[in-house]
């Protein structure tokens, strides 16, 4: 079964819409006394003051313009090929759910061209879609795939329901007084009544608890209520259903188990509360807070138009625009977001989330100019007050380049529940993670690491197992590889040990505790981060320091990496190295494996084939890689029985779901111990000319001239001469602290967190 009606279009410009506009609109008194009615339509994202703003603006503001003919030939395309409501049956990917998904995005921009034309053949277009959805709804059950905790109708999981409404219910806004009474109560009553009632009281397991997919129910719940004027709905969507959850084991979306347990607080507002720290940090991390803005801010949109009494904007000290510059900082020089937690790559700036999120950010939140930069990338803008506000600015010239920062960003939702550090240098960014797990989207990679230049990633972060909508695989949704490999700890730049996960792979046990942030320290020529992790392991203290340092005889900033672990003898230790490029030289002998195996049976070690070994001689080990035309060298203090295994990400894997990305493991056993290691970007390699620059190490050696659980110093000669010493305290000092160091190698003298010395 699947409903469907032919329209024929015309094509539509701007130009057109401006012919339309000067003999269509509401006039004279009416048209006034409409402007100022509280109970006249649209009312969320786009108000009737708005829309004449719009209108009057037309023609005159370019990037405003191009994004309305952009979206006019879209929906006239969809116009021409008429109206199909399919009966749902695909996963994420196939037929039916792309269907349904290109429904919801047509009528929201059809309600909006309806509003900014003044054209009827959009609101009839969207009034038939809706209607055809009202005929469909009471003669479907719950969609047929059972993969979901929380399964949707016209989706495989209440979320992509809740999608929907959040997308239609803007639709709808636009044309609700231009339909008839008896269609309009048809479908309020027949249509969105029993929807949000679906995704909310129907399963409350998706809608009352702290998550992404709560919040997508909570505003979808919320916005058709403030269309409707219906406040039960509204009351359900900002503060949680007065229902009991069943305390049962489910399965989640990517096939772990999940406890499905009543919260204290839910809704909109405990959202707010407990997703976000005093910094904008999203617990779930930046590819997930991405998904969550646009409902956050659409449906905060809508409060602030319809119930200005909450100052919604203006909660926890106007944290949901704040959340946006925090987002905006997680990217790379590429504006992609750093792939923490469960994260597909590529994921970036210019999605339709963040096109909308940048100019309300911008036009709620001081009209920042940096903004305008990122609005001029984006090539776009939303077809509302703050799209028209933001390409407006474009226009009159006030863009000014985005300015990113070092920056410690606090998690937790009071800002005490561990962190991430941003490191920036010139075109290098660190990133360090010692923040609260991520709930059921986290990975097990306490105080792991990302290294980027201005080409991409150097030390990279496997993200997530997943094709979005791909349907080739599962559907689309999160391969088992993603529980089994990229969760686990050996597939991220982090400590293993005894070849375990952290937390031994347990959700509920990660979620209990944050990593804790010893130090930050953003400045000049060297900038530090360090933290602990006491957690991970049982009578296991890991900490890691990492600093970005500038040196003078080096072309791009030095990557110091001190990874100390108070551990039992007899502990063994990986450090995994996940480099991205091609090996190109190493100062040690590998002894290849012509038959491969696994190097393990769980833990992630079943999908690592070990490529190459050596047991490590000598005092340091230094392999280089090559990646975009640049290459990079890891330097690594050695002791007595080490080993290095070059690995590949593959084994255990039929269907080929994962990447074939080469790693680095820096194997040890012992007790107590550092791991000390040196990050250099140099040189370059040109192609056309065949000739490389500068393509050796610049680091001649590197030694512990003392570690404790107080303190660490190291040493580095370069091949020039130059020697430097870096030392550092362990203890949670300020940055006034006097440290004195002594044993068999020295004395050693500092004051403040670090302290770095030349030709000592």
């Amino acid at each position: 079964m699947s409903i469907r009606f032919s329209y024929i279009s015309l094509g539509f410009s701007v130009a057109v819409a401006l012919m339309l506009l000067s003999c269509v609109g509401h006039e004279g008194n009416e048209g006034q006394q409409r402007l100022t009615d509280p109970t006249a339509h649209p009312q969320l994202t786009l108000t009737l003051q708005g829309v004449e703003q719009i209108k009057t603006s037309l023609g005159q503001v370019p990037l405003f313009d191009q994004t309305l003919s952009d979206v006019i030939a879209e929906v006239d395309a969809e116009l021409a090929n008429g109206i199909e409501v399919p009966v749902p049956k695909d996963l994420a990917g196939g037929y039916t759910h792309e269907r349904h998904k290109s429904n919801f995005f047509i009528m929201q921009k059809a309600g909006t061209l309806f509003q900014i034309t003044g054209d009827d053949k959009y609101a009839v277009y969207l009034r038939d879609m809706l209607l055809a959805y009202a005929e469909l709804w009471p003669t479907i059950g719950k969609h047929p795939a059972e993969r979901s905790y929380a399964r949707g109708k016209l989706f495989w999981q209440c979320l992509n329901d809740a999608n929907w409404l959040v997308y239609t219910s803007q639709g709808y806004d636009c044309i609700y007084d231009w339909l008839d009474v008896p269609t309009r109560e048809k479908l309020n009553k027949e249509l969105f009544r029993p929807y949000a009632e679906y995704v909310s009281v129907e399963n409350p397991q998706f809608f009352n608890r702290i998550h992404n997919h709560s919040t997508w129910g909570n505003a979808a719940v919320g916005m058709i209520g403030l269309v409707m004027d219906d406040e039960e709905l509204i009351n359900w969507s900002l503060y949680g259903l007065d229902i009991e959850v069943p305390g049962d084991i489910v399965k989640d979306n990517d096939g772990g188990d999940i406890k499905l347990e009543g919260q204290k607080e839910a809704g909109f507002l405990a959202q707010i509360d407990h997703s976000f720290s005093p910094d904008g940090y999203y617990t779930e991390g930046p590819y997930y807070q991405r998904y969550a803005m646009y409902p956050f801010l659409i449906f905060a949109e809508g409060l602030a138009n319809k119930k200005p009494e909450l100052k919604i904007l203006d909660y926890r000290d106007g944290l949901l625009i704040k959340a946006i510059n925090t987002l905006i900082n997680q990217t790379n020089s590429a504006g992609e977001f750093f792939p923490i937690n469960d994260s597909q790559k590529g994921m970036s700036l210019a999605s339709r989330e963040l096109v909308s999120a940048v100019s309300i950010a911008y036009y709620y939140g001081g009209n920042d100019p940096g903004l305008l930069s990122i609005v001029e990338d984006q090539g776009r803008v939303p077809l509302n007050n703050a799209g028209l506000a933001s390409a407006k600015a474009v226009a009159e010239g006030k863009a000014k380049k985005y300015q990113y920062k070092s920056m410690e960003l606090a998690d937790g939702a009071a800002g005490d529940e561990g962190a991430i550090g941003i490191l920036r240098a010139d075109d290098l960014t660190l990133v360090m993670k010692y923040a609260k797990h991520g709930m059921g989207h986290g990975h097990f990679d306490r105080l792991g690491f990302l290294l980027y230049d201005e080409t991409g990633e150097v030390i990279q972060d496997y993200g997530a197992a997943r094709w979005v909508n791909v349907e080739h695989k599962d559907g689309g949704g999160y391969l088992k590889e993603n529980r089994s490999w990229a969760k686990e700890t050996v597939a991220h730049n982090t400590l293993v040990v005894d070849k375990d996960s952290h937390f031994d792979g347990n959700v509920k046990k990660a979620d209990q505790t944050a990593g804790m942030p010893y130090y930050f320290l953003s400045g000049d020529d060297v900038q530090i981060v360090s933290a602990k992790e006491q957690n991970a392991y049982p009578g296991i203290d890991l900490q890691r320091t990492m600093a970005v340092v500038r040196i003078e005889e080096l072309e791009s900033p030095l990557v110091i990496d001190l990874f100390s672990v108070q551990a039992p003898e007899g502990s063994r230790y990986d450090l995994p190295l996940y480099y991205v490029g091609e090996f190109m030289s190493s100062n040690q002998k590998f002894q290849t494996n012509n038959v491969l195996s696994p190097m393990g049976k769980e833990s992630g070690y079943q999908h690592l084939w070990a490529e190459a070994q050596t047991t490590l001689e000598g005092d340091v080990f230094s392999m280089t890689w090559f990646n975009k035309k640049k290459f990079y060298t890891v330097t690594s203090v050695v002791e007595l029985g080490d080993e290095m295994i070059l690995t590949r990400i593959g084994a255990n894997d039929p269907n080929f779901n994962l990447r074939r990305d080469p790693g680095l493991i820096h194997r040890r056993t012992g007790g107590n111990t550092v791991f000390a290691s040196l990050y250099e970007i140099h040189g370059s390699y040109d192609y056309a000319s065949e000739r490389p620059l500068n393509s050796f190490t610049s680091v001649a050696t590197m030694k512990i001239l003392h570690q404790s659980e107080a303190y660490v110093v190291v040493q580095f000669q370069l091949k020039t001469g130059e020697r430097y010493q870096f030392a550092c305290s362990l203890l949670n000092d300020s940055k006034t602290a006097k440290h004195t160091v002594e044993d068999a190698n020295g004395q050693w003298q500092w004051q403040g967190i670090y302290n770095l010395k030349k030709n000592i």
